[in-house]
């Protein structure tokens, strides 16, 4: 499909987002950042937007491949519900992805070359939330049943798209979450004010409906070993993410007042969900330093803001990026630009360059009271890798009574399945072969556990496939759509010989 109607589209129109409410007036509650509505025209206008430019590099530029070009053209035309179609034949889920993601898509439009791009991400948000409206989102059972039972392990994207998938070829499906309700980091990771819960529980309520079994506070390793769950199941796809938080190694670690950033969500999230929660780090009245400048450190800081925090600063141990695209990165490439998110627009600040000292406690209360840093220079070598630094402002020191350290994650949290047959990889995630089956015959694994730490997006697609590689294990073949990724799945399953 094409936009021969509108070939100029980009040329009439400029770039218009769906906007946010005031930052004074959002930063009072948890609702939805975002402005509550939209009008047609203007998406209508921002799909004529899309230029038809033959190698449409915004697919290439997704995960999981989605036909964005299509569904801007349909949005153009107005015809909304096989928009809808289009955007579900590649991603189960788009209001995860349409709320959640960070758009590499934008990124590798071709309008951004020289231009700005296409509010893709935006029209994703109004296609999925107008199906809802519209009542065209409804549970699709599978016509007939197989007699195959399969095991997902984890309610994280990647597992409920795996479970889906897997669900509408017939199998019979249980998903096991350790948690008290399924969703993984989209129920308790992600701020209710980024992506309300309402819009992940009518999701669970069509899975439910289409014949899945949810079976939550069921940990693999806690309440169920890895043993009993192949005698109950034909396979089992481990879908756990990868929540081990990468530490920072400074004197003053040991200190009260120094928390990882998910275990902070969690639990102010689980208080919003009218949920238990367990005692633990509140920022009102305090100055908080949050390291980490990716986006759960912003989740971190919109939420120490909206706890009443006295002052929150986001610090990046990297130099800030530059305001345009530098030489060494180019288009389609995703950006490396800086640019001033949601959560510093609420009244935050930021800092870059600064490399982390200490942790320290002045008045020797054993809490901490004050961050000791660095300003920076770094030398690198010709990976990018941080290898010596110039220092150009030496001890420095912030107030800070709270930290929140959000740089990462490094690794599944293996420890806790009690499944030490399970063999690893160096960097700690699950080994699979090309198949995505682990060194337990029947046991495959996909998302975070199967390729590392990565987008929400990567996580559907990698469910995808593990559904597909699932299925062709049970069955010899799969009608299954394979995901435009990395994996190359088979059509016949295939051996532990043919590791990756």
């Amino acid at each position: 499909m094409s936009n021969e109607n509108h070939p100029a589209g980009y040329r009439q129109h400029e770039r218009e987002p769906i906007g946010y409410r005031a930052p004074g007036e959002r930063r009072q509650d948890h609702r939805e950042i975002y402005s509550p509505s939209w009008d047609d025209t203007q998406l209508i206008e921002q799909g004529t937007r899309c230029m038809d430019c033959g190698v449409p590099t915004c697919t290439s530029g997704c995960p999981i491949g989605n036909i964005i070009p299509d569904w801007n053209d349909l949005v153009s035309r107005g015809d909304w519900r096989t928009a809808l179609a289009r955007l579900h034949a590649t991603n189960n889920f788009p209001e995860f992805t349409g709320y959640a993601c960070p758009a590499p898509c934008e990124d590798a439009c071709t309008l951004n070359y020289n231009l700005d791009p296409v509010t893709i991400k935006d029209l994703e948000r109004a296609i999925v939330d107008r199906g809802w409206e519209a009542g065209w989102i409804v549970p699709q059972p599978p016509p007939e049943r197989t007699a195959l039972h399969v095991a997902v392990v984890g309610s994280g994207p990647a597992g409920l798209a795996c479970a889906q998938q897997l669900n509408r070829a017939g199998h019979q499906v249980t998903v096991y979450e350790r948690d008290d309700a399924p969703g993984g980091l989209v129920c308790y990771g992600i701020p209710d004010f980024k992506f309300s819960k309402d819009k992940l529980e009518r999701r669970i309520g069509q899975l439910t409906a289409e014949g899945i079994v949810f079976r939550c506070g069921n940990g693999l390793g806690r309440d169920v070993t890895l043993d009993q769950m192949r005698a109950e199941h034909d396979a089992v796809g481990l879908a756990i993410g990868a929540l081990h938080p990468r530490d920072v190694d400074v004197p003053g670690r040991d200190l009260d007042g120094i928390h990882f950033a998910m275990p902070y969500l969690l639990r102010e999230n689980r208080r919003q969900a009218g949920r238990e929660y367990a005692d633990g780090p509140d920022a009102h009245g305090r100055h908080v330093i949050v390291l980490g400048g990716g986006d759960t450190g912003a989740d971190c800081v919109a939420t120490a803001l909206r706890q009443g925090a006295v002052a929150v600063t986001q610090i990046n141990i990297n130099e800030q990026p530059p305001l345009e695209r530098a030489d060494d990165n180019p288009w389609p490439l995703a950006a490396k630009v800086y640019k001033r998110g949601y959560a510093l627009a609420e009244g935050a600040d930021d800092a870059f360059s600064l490399d982390t000292l200490a942790f320290e406690d002045h008045d020797g209360d054993g809490h901490v009271d004050c961050l000791h840093a660095e300003r920076v220079h770094w030398l690198r070598d010709e990976q990018g890798r941080r290898i010596d630094k110039h220092v150009h402002e030496a001890d420095l020191r912030l107030p800070a009574e709270l930290i929140l350290i959000a740089i990462g994650f490094s690794r599944p949290q293996t420890e806790a399945l009690n499944a030490p047959e399970i063999a690893l990889e160096d960097n700690g995630t699950f080994k699979t072969n090309h198949q995505m089956m682990t060194s337990v015959p029947g046991v495959f694994a996909g998302g975070d556990c199967n390729m590392g730490h990565s987008l929400l997006v990567w996580a559907i697609g990698e469910g995808r496939d593990l559904a597909r590689a699932i299925d062709v294990y049970l069955t010899g073949s799969s009608r299954l759509p394979p995901s435009l990724r990395t994996h190359h799945l088979p059509l016949q399953p295939s051996g532990w010989d043919l590791m990756v």
